[in-house]
């Protein structure tokens, strides 16, 4: 017997505090034929879940009332709604983000943004899963009814009701064999790989001597293959992957597909950490021959972070999150490379998991402030503006580097509310200064220059916000310089390109900030309405010492020159960079020759004895 159940009949509740998530996750669902609910909160769900039973949860996990962990754990403790599988969906993408998902009992874990594909393939398989148990079920009960009822036929029945019941084995066999196993490779799939460790680590309890290892394995840039070349190509190198993977361990490890590019290998009974390495640096020179896919050679390189056993290890969960942050700091070595794994990585791990916390707080705190650094004209040497620099004053760390907390908001996603902050801020503070030092007229020319970051220029509502800013500071366009990364013009022509246009259809400056550091090249510079170009620190700083850097900076001035642009040197300390920037034609500088980045109070006690600096 097999259950049919069509795709209308399969119910799915989407749970998103996000209007268009939910819009789009709906859309997706109800093409397919799924009838889909919608809940816009944690207690919204709780209540619908509990009315109309679903088939399956998608669920956010970051929601105002109740975050979605909250949900699950209700869920799972109501034993009406126990049993619904629950995918979480979530732009948090760290390892400790999906191990707790999966401990309230979170059945998958997709990372935002959201791929329409992935979505659909996870919906389905956990939908076959469910069927299959129930199928299980069926397939279970009407195999005893049957046993039953013939038990009093004939040998002849018996041998063929024999020959039925080893039939549902094989297919109840192969059900749970599916159910352990990745669609796509193959591979022993999460539930399988947990299972193994779990009975891993508790055989190294047993016994003192044994060595166990894991290697967590993702694939560098896999995303720009799948995307450029097409999922086809993607899944064929997943399963390239996969077979290259299982030639380079022994016969006894185990080899498992977490899911999208990541892979795992469990080896079983080695002697020291260096049979570990040694099958990362076998795995690292196999990768670099191409994989000959539908004619094409692809090239690809994987991340590794490696674990080894330690008395320590009392679950699968501890054991995965640090080969999960080994990994990750291989990716932040320069990929396609193995790590292994350390105590102190652990806790750097938890001092910035505890970092993004307080910085979610900060702001309303009232810990962030902004100082002011003076640009100086090198024609008059006259002060012409400042660049807005924030700085954050823990009430208990003391002050922390912009470069410690900016890439971790850049991260979260932090940015845009922390960089809309800073814009009204500085904004607010260039009026005041004005409204302030009315009787001095050159106060009202000076500009102020804010750093944007790319998530802000990538956000659809930036040029609104912006129009709100001017409006109700009383700031013209005029009087800003917006500061972007040389990263920023390498993006995808279209949205960025069309954003930087409608900035400067406001007479804001553009400026390409730490120039020289990044990726631009001649054709990004003279597409994109750019109008100055301010040097890196680490070219002045080395102008003296270093031939090279030297000619760097002429460069860069003489680019400028030519394509109609100025120049502005940061990080200026000495009177002979002074001098030699002059001599170049630098416009413009700022540095510590001139002045530190200043508190308000501090700048306006200099703005009075304007002009001369």
């Amino acid at each position: 017997m097999t259950i049919s159940v069509s795709v209308q009949e399969i119910s799915i509740l989407v749970v998103d505090d996000i209007a268009d998530n939910l819009q789009i996750l709906a859309n997706t669902l109800s093409k397919q034929g799924y009838q889909v609910r919608c809940a816009k909160s944690g207690l919204t769900a709780l209540r619908g879940a509990s009315t109309i039973l679903p088939d399956l949860i998608l669920l956010d996990i970051k929601m105002p009332d109740l975050d979605g962990y909250q949900v699950c754990q209700q869920l799972k403790a109501n034993k009406q709604t126990c049993d619904i599988p629950v995918i979480f969906l979530s732009a948090l993408d760290d390892v400790l983000d999906k191990v707790k998902a999966f401990e309230v009992g979170g059945v998958d874990y997709i990372s935002k943004p959201i791929q329409v594909k992935e979505v659909l393939a996870r919906v389905k398989n956990q939908i076959a899963l469910q069927l299959a148990k129930a199928e299980i079920t069926e397939l279970n009960q009407d195999l005893e009814r049957r046993v039953y009822q013939r038990t009093i036929k004939l040998k002849t029945v018996v041998q063929k009701l024999r020959q039925e019941i080893n039939e549902r084995q094989r297919i109840q066999q192969q059900l749970i064999h599916d159910a352990l196993h990745d669609s796509l490779t193959g591979l022993p799939n999460r539930a399988l790989l947990i299972e193994r460790i779990e009975f891993t680590i508790a055989h190294a309890k047993r016994n003192p001597d044994y060595r166990y290892g894991l290697l967590f394995i993702d694939l560098d840039r896999f995303k720009v293959i799948n995307d450029s070349l097409g999922h086809l190509i993607g899944d064929q190198l997943l399963i390239a992957v996969s077979n290259l993977l299982q030639e380079c361990v022994r016969e006894n490890d185990l080899v498992a597909r977490l899911g999208g590019d990541e892979f795992v290998i469990l080896l079983d009974g080695i002697k020291s950490v260096k049979d570990a390495t040694l099958i990362g640096e076998r795995i690292q020179q196999r990768m670099r021959s191409p994989f000959e896919l539908q004619n094409q050679n692809i090239f690809t390189s994987a991340s590794i972070g490696i674990v080894f056993s330690s008395v320590e290890y009392h679950n699968s969960a501890d054991l995965m999150r640090d080969a999960d942050i080994a990994m990750y700091r291989a990716k932040d070595k320069g990929k396609a490379r193995y790590t292994i794994f350390d105590q102190t990585m652990y806790d750097e791990t938890l001092k910035l998991v505890e970092l993004e916390n307080n910085l979610r707080f900060a702001l309303k705190r009232n810990e962030l402030m902004m100082h002011y650094q003076p640009i100086i004209s090198l024609d008059s040497n006259k002060l012409v503006g400042f660049e807005a620099l924030i700085r954050w004053q823990h009430p208990e760390r003391g002050s922390i580097s912009p470069v410690e907390f900016i890439p971790i908001a850049e991260d979260t996603g932090l940015i845009l509310e922390i960089g809309e902050w800073l814009l009204r801020e500085a904004c607010q503070q260039l009026q005041t200064w004005r409204q302030q030092f009315a009787s001095i007229p050159e106060i009202g020319s000076l500009k102020m220059s804010i750093n944007l970051a790319s998530q802000q220029l990538q956000e659809p509502e930036f040029i609104s916000k912006l129009d709100q800013i001017l409006g109700d500071t009383g700031l013209d366009g005029s009087s800003l310089r917006l500061e972007i990364t040389e990263s920023v013009l390498i993006e995808p022509e279209g949205s960025i390109q069309d954003t930087l246009r409608q900035i400067k259809n406001r007479n804001i400056k553009l400026s390409i900030d730490d120039f020289g550091t990044g990726y631009s090249s001649l054709s990004y510079l003279r597409r994109f309405p750019i109008d100055n170009l301010k040097i890196d620190r680490s070219f002045i700083q080395q102008m003296n010492f270093d031939s090279e850097n030297f000619e760097i900076v002429r460069l860069i001035i003489t680019l400028a020159k030519t394509l109609g642009m100025k120049t502005i040197s940061e990080g200026v300390e000495t009177s002979l960079q002074l001098n030699q920037l002059k001599g170049l034609g630098c416009e413009f500088a700022q540095g510590y020759l001139f002045s530190i980045p200043l508190a308000p109070k501090q700048i306006e006690l200099m703005l009075a004895k304007y002009p001369q600096f």
